[in-house]
């Protein structure tokens, strides 16, 4: 019997199919940059105060301003108040402008948005705001939720019924749901739609990348994950674009999700793993696919070759608790977790954060964009020339380390704070690529979904806490940055308690690591 990765040698490492498949899986990368940062855009909020016309039956002349300063009680910082109003009264206007008014209350006739004409946005439709402004951020981490099911479900569904199938169910999914949340009646509906996007996106993302990594051969495998990153990037840079030309969040919403439908070609394009087929006892799909790949490469694989190919008598199919029994995998699986957990928090939490940091909410967006695309391509030739887990580390400190840094900026130099905070977004977005590589190494083949599909769970996790660790800044605007800065840190040391899988074969079985850890 020989191993897959001689016939894979064969059949050609990173020949014509493996470049198609890339492209394959590039696409969809692209369009989850939509959904993972469209609400950004669709929940953008902007400044308002309580309708009070009720004053123009007693000034139908009055300015705007004359309105505001008579009817609206100023903070402490002279800012209008956003959320009250002085309680309308029956006295003339003469009174009202000799004597004031003193007792105030919520906004009883609705709220009056500064926004430019045209715009509509979550936050105007539904008015998420005041009492209700946290449900913007609640449904952010719902649909990081969302995310978090999918890890859960799609990762060992694919281990029983392969990455295609899984593939071209999340996409399905995506595209009836993404089209469909432009039509929510209500922002509950909303939420509930939002949710199965996210399970989507995660059954996509968790599956694309793991059947690209097995179907390369060793010194390819970062090249393949990373560049279909660069995807995603190119993904953030779009939406900002498309975004600042669409103000309508429900057009808005059907534009970034409606063009994933041109991806029904998959059911008829889409291979599946043939290393995954073997270890199912699928031998003759297994042939047959190879035999198109080497085909499609300009290669021929020898025969007598494939006769000693020999799949499993029986399907060999791993499960989540396979991970905690092998002693070097559940210390593998840990640590991983914490990793993504950690990588994942930082990075959302940063990115979510992108109208808080003084400059223009869509220039900022498109410098985050910018931003991932040369850290994506520079980890590359960092984990090839100093291996995975010291390019893991190292990344991780960086990002931490400049979440700390924004905290010393004072706010009047907003410039200066966009700049450390892309600097943190390269190192984060830098740390995930890593991730990506590195999980896909690290397991064997049949446990290899529930492996990154544990590791997901726990990055989605932390995409749940994140929108909700920005909420702490009602007690201290330190709070955020403090947690995102800290944490990074142990991630960074725990690197080093893992193997290096630089130039390593991938496991098929925990055969070898079961006898190792004899």
């Amino acid at each position: 019997m020989i191993s897959f990765a001689q016939i894979l040698s064969e059949v050609g490492e990173f020949g014509t199919f493996q470049k198609r498949l890339l492209v394959a899986i590039c696409i969809p990368n692209f369009f989850a940059a939509f959904h993972m940062f469209s609400q950004v855009f669709t929940g953008l909020t902007f400044r308002h105060h309580c309708n009070t016309d009720w004053i123009r039956k007693q000034g139908p002349n009055l300015t705007l301003q004359q309105q505001l300063n008579l009817t609206i009680p100023k903070q402490q910082d002279g800012q209008y108040d956003s959320c009250s109003m002085f309680t309308p009264v029956d006295l003339g206007l003469e009174d009202i402008e000799a004597f004031g008014l003193n007792e105030t209350t919520k906004c009883t006739h609705g709220s009056v948005y500064e926004a430019p004409e045209g715009s509509s946005t979550l936050i105007t439709e539904f008015n998420l705001i005041c009492d209700s402004k946290s449900l913007n951020e609640a449904s952010q981490s719902i649909y990081m939720a969302g995310l978090l099911v999918g890890a859960l479900v799609f990762g060992p569904m694919a281990d029983r019924y392969g990455r295609r199938f899984v593939t071209l169910l999340s996409l399905a999914l995506q595209f009836l749901f993404g089209v469909g949340t432009a039509f929510s009646p209500n922002f509950y509906v909303y939420i509930a739609l939002r949710f199965v996007v996210g399970t989507s996106i995660s059954g996509i993302a968790i599956n694309t990348y793991v059947l690209g990594t097995e179907w390369c051969g060793t010194s390819k495998r970062a090249l393949f994950t990373i560049l279909s990153h660069c995807c995603y990037a190119l993904g953030l840079m779009v939406l900002s674009g498309v975004a600042y030309g669409i103000r309508n969040w429900r057009i808005l919403q059907i534009v970034l999700s409606a063009p994933v439908l041109i991806m029904a070609v998959y059911f008829w394009i889409l291979p599946e793993s043939a290393r995954w087929l073997l270890t199912q006892g699928r031998q003759e799909e297994a042939r047959r696919i190879i035999l198109k790949a080497a085909q499609v490469n300009g290669r021929k694989v020898p025969d007598s070759l494939l006769d000693k190919l020999e799949a499993e008598s029986k399907a060999r199919t791993g499960s989540m608790l396979d991970l905690f029994r092998v002693g070097n995998l559940r210390k593998r699986a840990l640590i991983m977790s914490y990793i993504w957990f950690v990588t994942s928090l930082v990075y959302y939490g940063v990115s979510l954060n992108v109208g808080n940091f003084g400059l223009d909410i869509y220039l900022t967006q498109l410098i985050f964009g910018i931003a991932e695309l040369p850290a994506r391509l520079g980890c590359y030739p960092l984990i090839e020339r100093f291996g995975r887990k010291k390019s893991q580390s190292a990344a991780l400190l960086l990002g931490g380390t400049a979440c700390l840094v924004i905290l010393a900026v004072p706010s009047e130099y907003p410039v200066v704070v966009t700049v450390i905070a892309v600097i943190g977004k390269f190192s984060l977005a830098a740390s995930f690529s890593i991730a990506y590589v590195y999980t896909a190494e690290l397991y064997p083949t049949v446990v290899r979904q529930n492996g990154v599909g544990l590791n997901s769970m726990c990055a989605r996790v932390a995409g749940i806490l994140a929108p909700l660790i920005g909420l702490l800044d009602v007690y201290h605007y330190a709070i955020p940055m403090i947690i995102y800065g800290s944490l990074p840190f142990l991630g960074g040391g725990l690197c080093f308690m893992l193997p290096e899988t630089l130039n390593t074969e991938l496991l098929d079985h925990t055969d070898a690591l079961m006898d190792h850890n004899k």
